[in-house]
């Protein structure tokens, strides 16, 4: 175990990417997972915080302590096992999620999961159910958890295997030192839309998925067994311009409507993995490293299907024709015709939320950016609603996501303090006005420090305090993240 006790050894230990930093007395970092139960034995005794950090890619502040100390899982970073034919990668937490897809790549495989920053560690995802751009098709992470290995406040390990222990039908048992206990699961009513924010509670539930999406609250993941898919022999990554965001949304939503429309994917029938959209603003941020970018467009779709060497042409033919039904701008299409073409729309893709952090970290700002989803019927509306606000505040913007999931980031950059005051109350406003629509507060990152408040309105009191009975029976002195979600 190496301990840090010096505040100049341990700075990066208490900030994340969106400049939110915290304080805490040491940081230990453990070089095996046998290191860590004396570790919150001893804590869970004496009443001591800790606070779980990983990559620091977060930007709700869940990594960053009150006080207490900082578990740090950089160490843990081993990948231990991939398994072409089970289809399956056994992975410690603090394995780096760009280190594990190239290890994956390697062997011909991927894992679906896709978080804008693929620095993150494979535990804090897990501990936020991260999705990222390829959750149109294939969903979040909790789909591909079949095995996590837990610590538990107390110090007991425990390893649950998805399928082996549920809720029956309205209770959860589950090991602890010397005997265990009893988790009543409530039915929680939640919103029907992709979601991140609070514990998942539903009756029958798995053992597994109350830990995944529950931000290091309820136990320290040291290990997980993840489900990988075969790599796909073509993929068809494009970046279509558009002369007005109108257009881009109809593109969007006739090419949804036809992903959503076959049971059984036709060889040839837009199936996309990836619908991204970025608005103006974006556009203009971004052309001083993408002078490429059309001066006419207004608006652009990043989308991925997967495909065949005998089904790429055709695909691509259906795509364009799609485009040009759209308005789009179908002779500045960006189509990646080789590897270094498909790096280069990737980097395209992964530049607007890196030039967010970095523009709000050079003015030592808070980043504030929405993570909110609402259902099909009111996204469009939602969306011009929150951007004619961001634009009657006089607030610079950038509005980007993954529309294909009606969740929208819509990140402003104030140049000082004051408007940053003015931005977090619209910022609170935005993320209430989804929730009166029916969404939510997180689609994928978390609730975090940052968050509680609007997650507390989101849920009301009678769901919160469902969710805080099931925290007070796992971890009854509240060392855990303590800050998190409550």
């Amino acid at each position: 175990m190496i301990v840090k006790t010096s505040p100049d050894e341990f700075q990066d230990f208490i900030r994340d990417a969106s400049n939110f930093t915290g304080n805490c007395s040491a940081v230990y970092i453990p070089q095996t997972p046998d290191e860590i139960p004396a570790l919150l034995t001893g804590a869970n005794e004496k009443g001591i915080p800790v606070t779980i950090s990983g990559g620091g890619t977060g930007i709700t502040g869940g990594r960053c302590p009150n006080e207490g100390i900082v578990l740090s899982t950089g160490h843990l970073n081993k990948i231990i096992t991939i398994d072409n034919i089970q289809g399956i990668a056994r992975v410690q937490a603090g394995v780096i999620l760009h280190d594990l897809q190239c290890a994956l790549d390697q062997q011909g495989l991927f894992y679906p999961p896709d978080p804008t920053e693929t620095n993150c560690c494979i535990g804090g995802t897990i501990a936020t159910n991260a999705s990222g751009a390829r959750s149109f098709l294939y969903g979040p992470t909790r789909r591909f958890v079949k095995e996590l290995s837990v610590i538990l406040p107390d110090g007991t390990p425990v390893t649950l295997k998805r399928g082996e222990r549920t809720a029956s039908p309205g209770t959860l048992i589950l090991p602890r030192a010397g005997g265990t206990m009893q988790i009543p699961i409530p039915e929680i009513a939640y919103p029907a839309v992709k979601n991140a924010a609070g514990y998942y509670l539903h009756y029958g539930m798995d053992a597994i998925d109350l830990f995944i999406g529950a931000e290091g609250t309820l136990g320290v993941i040291t290990e997980a067994v993840l489900g990988v898919l075969p790599r796909p022999q073509c993929l068809i990554s494009c970046v279509a311009f558009f002369p007005d965001s109108n257009s881009a949304l109809e593109f969007i939503d006739f090419a949804r409507q036809s992903g959503n429309s076959v049971n059984n994917i036709e060889e040839t029938t837009l199936q996309p993995r990836a619908l991204e959209f970025f608005d103006e603003h974006s556009l203009n941020f971004l052309r001083t490293d993408f002078p490429n970018i059309p001066e006419t467009a207004r608006a652009a779709v990043w989308f991925e299907q997967e495909a065949t060497s005998d089904t790429e042409e055709s695909l691509l033919d259906l795509w364009m024709d799609l485009i040009i039904t759209t308005n789009g701008l179908a002779d500045d299409t960006w189509y990646a015709a080789d590897a270094a073409a498909m790096q280069d729309i990737h980097t395209f893709r992964h530049a607007i939320s890196a030039k967010v952090n970095e523009f709000v970290t050079s003015r030592g700002l808070r980043k504030i950016g929405t993570d909110t989803a609402v259902p099909h019927r009111n996204f469009a509306g939602y969306y011009h609603q929150i951007t004619e606000l961001a634009a009657e505040a006089g607030l610079y913007y950038v509005a980007y996501g993954h529309f294909g999931d009606f969740h929208v980031h819509l990140n402003f950059l104030p140049k000082n303090t004051g408007e940053l005051e003015v931005a977090q109350a619209l910022y609170d406003k935005i993320c209430m006005l989804a929730v009166s629509m029916g969404g939510t507060i997180s689609a994928e990152h978390g609730v975090g420090k940052a968050k509680k408040h609007l997650f507390h309105k989101m849920y009301g009191p009678g769901a919160i305090a469902q969710m805080q009975i099931v925290k007070s029976i796992l971890d009854p002195a509240n060392i855990l993240n303590r800050g998190n979600l409550f």
